[in-house]
């Protein structure tokens, strides 16, 4: 995330407090005078932090404590900036995009790489691949998707991973997608789809695909473990998942200013939540050997905390080989930035699990 988004993010804060003490005006007015503003304006878009809507399947028995927060305390919730313990939130923005920078193009000069890959028609369609010395089918492929809210970042930014896992016969694919307000979530998740199965059909002797995202990455990386694959003809060859402070149930963040741009209505947020489509669908591991790894940062917020421990204990319900890290000192982006790193925990991590399955 840009300096220049989290100014913009402000801003957008700014309109949305006024918004929605519109909406809740509006609300009391229309209950004075015994009318619903939702029943009145039927299969209007939801606006504020204030309404509530009912979904499908969601009870109301023990209820989820975000719930419960102010606006102003679930904004806080969900702006992974604020939560950073040694630099400010512009500071660890602006370290974030420079480490991203600096790997990148550290990577780019000192690795073999094929770069811009189309691997549909769009044009934000593309990925780039780098090779541990030359092209090959016959190695383990790490799959990288990036976070930002799904309405920053890029995988021109984000190679964080690419010096230490080549260094040890790993390929990396860093793969771009439409971000918000151009791209869609099902757009989005739709395209991390394609570029799987471009992958799998390119490297076809591949020694495994390993799925590993960060952030809103992450959610995108979850939301493969629902695909049906054999709509696309193929079952890639997944070995693992690495889903690192990532969100997976979406609903909260529909209250917050982060869906903006997003404009994701309470169905949207209902279909694209691995979290809830595995409660109420579960889906069995095609390869029940596939390890999905569940991590956060030790200073992500409680929220995130939340959000990756009750999607840990869905998959282990659900059958998946399942396991949850806590990384020690870590906040939300120094988690994934510290993959620059050889002794860093999670590159360990990864490492360990891609030679033990492939």
């Amino acid at each position: 995330m840009s300096l220049a988004y989290l100014i913009t993010r402000h801003l957008y804060w700014a309109i949305w407090k006024r918004w929605t003490r519109l909406i809740s005006s509006v609300l009391q007015r229309q209950r004075q005078s015994g009318r619903s503003a939702l029943d009145e304006n039927a299969g209007a878009r939801e606006s504020g932090p204030d309404v509530r809507m009912d979904v499908p399947g969601e009870g109301r028995t023990g209820e989820a404590a975000w719930r419960k927060m102010c606006k102003e305390e679930l904004e806080r919730q969900y702006t992974p900036s604020r939560w950073a313990v040694r630099l400010g939130a512009e500071d660890v923005l602006r370290t974030y995009t420079k480490m991203g920078n600096e790997a990148t193009e550290r990577a780019r000069t000192t690795r073999m790489s094929l770069l811009n890959v189309p691997y549909g028609d769009g044009g934000g369609e593309k990925l780039d691949i780098y090779f541990p010395k030359a092209e090959s089918e016959a190695l383990p492929f790490l799959l990288f998707l990036h976070g930002g809210y799904w309405q920053s970042g890029s995988k021109d930014t984000s190679a964080f991973m690419v010096d230490q896992l080549t260094a040890q016969g790993v390929a990396v694919v860093i793969m771009a997608y439409d971000i918000a307000p151009k791209g869609t979530l099902d757009q989005m998740v739709d395209q991390v789809t394609r570029g799987i199965v471009f992958v799998q059909r390119r490297y076809l002797s591949n020694k495994g695909i390993y799925l590993c995202g960060h952030s809103a990455g992450a959610h995108l990386a979850a939301m493969m473990l629902l695909v049906n694959w054999t709509k696309h003809g193929l079952m890639p060859n997944f070995k693992g998942f690495f889903l690192v402070s990532g969100i997976y149930d979406l609903e909260p963040i529909t209250h917050t200013s982060v869906n903006i741009p997003l404009l994701l209505t309470l169905e949207d947020a209902w279909r694209n939540s691995p979290q809830q489509q595995l409660k109420v669908a579960p889906k069995q591991p095609v390869d029940p050997a596939c390890h999905v790894l569940v991590a956060v940062g030790q200073h992500d917020s409680p929220e995130f905390h939340r959000q990756s421990r009750e999607f840990y204990q869905m998959l282990c319900q659900g059958g998946w080989k399942a396991s949850f890290e806590e990384l020690h000192d870590v906040d939300h982006f120094e988690i994934i930035w510290k993959l620059t790193q050889k002794d860093y925990v999670l590159s360990q991590i990864i490492l360990k699990t891609i030679f033990q399955e492939s």
